[in-house]
């Protein structure tokens, strides 16, 4: 059974998402790659406000292709999510609690989110240009010298995701494995 999730990813919907559930996610989201994440924990090591409220936040690993006339946004694939496993501790301990992307994360991300409440999801790698039809709303809200790293506000309906690492630390790939082989 697909779950239908309207963000905010608040601790108390956290906490109701599990490893395997697949979910249609509707709301807003934020977008950033390892560039834009490097510039938000260096911003607050310094002690500096982020670009967006980052309470109870989903961030999308995705640097987009530039918007074909009539569109808004190009493809929108997910980036390997490990790139980014140096910053996620540090968002998580400002707030966000989504993240989504593909492959797999440190342990030191797997026990900030059991600490913090996060949720990993999964988005299909290759499947940009399908992934971009759920995007209804795009707006650029800092870093534009980044180019697709720029960090972007996004509105999507119904975003095909699976929980891949639910709050409780259960992780997808390694029940899969384990199921695979019958143990």
């Amino acid at each position: 059974m697909t779950r239908k999730i309207t963000l905010p990813l608040t601790e108390e919907l956290a906490r109701t998402l599990h490893a395997g559930d697949e979910v249609l996610l509707t709301g807003t989201i934020y977008t950033s790659r390892d560039a834009g994440h490097k510039r938000m924990c260096e911003s607050l090591a310094k002690g500096e406000p982020l670009p967006f409220d980052p309470t109870d936040a989903t961030i999308y690993y995705v640097g987009p292709t530039p918007a074909k006339p009539g569109t808004v946004i190009g493809s929108a694939g997910p980036t390997t999510s490990g790139r980014m496993d140096a910053y996620a501790p540090t968002m998580m301990s400002v707030g966000a609690r989504g993240m989504i992307g593909k492959g797999a994360r440190l342990p030191e991300v797997v026990e900030a989110m059991k600490k913090y409440s996060g949720v990993y999801f999964g988005a299909i790698g290759g499947a940009g240009a399908l992934l971009a039809k759920c995007i209804k709303k795009c707006e650029l809200i800092a870093y534009e010298d980044l180019g697709a790293e720029a960090l972007r506000k996004l509105y999507v309906e119904d975003m095909p995701l699976v929980v891949i690492i639910d709050c409780e630390g259960n992780n997808l790939y390694e029940i899969g494995r384990k199921e695979y082989l019958g143990k």
